[in-house]
C-alpha cells in the first residue's frame, strides 16, 4: 500500500500485480514484502521503495517525500524504521500493546502540524496512514482527514470496515 501511495502521490504511472506466497491466507498476519520492479530490476523492502520513488521521480514533479533538509530526512526515516520495526512482536498481545504504544508517541511527534513534514504530505504520512483503518478512533484525527481527503489515498487504501474486521481479529483490538 505504502509504495502505491508513493507512486500516486508523485503522479508516477504503474501496474500492480499482487502475488500470495503465504502458505495458510486464511489467519490473518503481517503484510507480505513488497517489492518494485524498475527498468527490470527489483527494489525491496517497503522503506527502501519509498526512498527509491523519492530519489527517482520527486525531481520530475516538484515534490519530495522526504523533507529537502538532511536533519528531517534523518527523523523521518527513524520513525518509519521504528513503525516497521518495532512492530515485530512474536505474540499477539505483545504485538498489540507496541502498536498503541507507537501510535501515541508518533501523535507526539505529529504535535500541532498539518502533516509529519509539516505543511506538505510525505514520508512518514506514508508510512503510517494505513494504520488509520485499524482503529475506528483514528477516523476522527485531523491528520488522519487531511490525508484522506488527498486522492492518492482514496485509490489506494482499503475498504476501512474490512480492514478494521481483519486487525480486529489478529490484534483483538476493539
Amino acid at each position: 500500500m505504502r509504495a502505491r501511495i508513493a507512486l500516486h502521490v508523485l503522479r508516477v504511472g504503474f501496474g500492480f500485480v499482487e502475488e500470495v506466497r503465504r502458505s495458510d491466507l486464511d489467519e490473518p498476519g503481517p503484510p507480505l514484502r513488497p517489492i518494485l520492479i524498475h527498468r527490470g530490476r527489483p527494489i525491496c523492502g517497503s522503506i527502501n521503495i519509498r526512498q527509491y520513488i523519492d530519489e527517482v521521480w520527486a525531481k520530475r514533479v516538484g515534490t519530495r517525500l522526504l523533507p529537502p533538509d538532511p536533519l528531517k530526512r534523518a527523523s523521518a526515516r527513524f520513525w518509519a524504521d521504528f513503525v516497521d520495526h518495532e512492530s515485530k512482536g512474536e505474540e499477539k498481545e505483545m504485538a498489540k500493546a507496541e502498536l498503541l504504544d507507537q501510535l501515541r508517541r508518533l501523535e507526539g511527534v505529529l504535535g500541532d502540524r498539518s502533516f509529519f513534514s509539516g505543511d506538505e504530505f510525505g514520508f512518514l504520512d506514508i508510512v503510517l496512514i494505513p494504520f488509520s483503518s485499524m482503529f475506528h478512533g483514528y477516523k476522527q484525527h485531523m491528520w488522519v482527514k487531511r490525508c484522506k481527503e488527498r486522492k492518492s489515498m482514496r485509490q489506494v487504501l482499503p475498504d476501512e470496515g474490512e480492514m478494521y474486521e481483519l486487525h480486529k481479529k489478529w490484534y483483538g483490538i476493539e
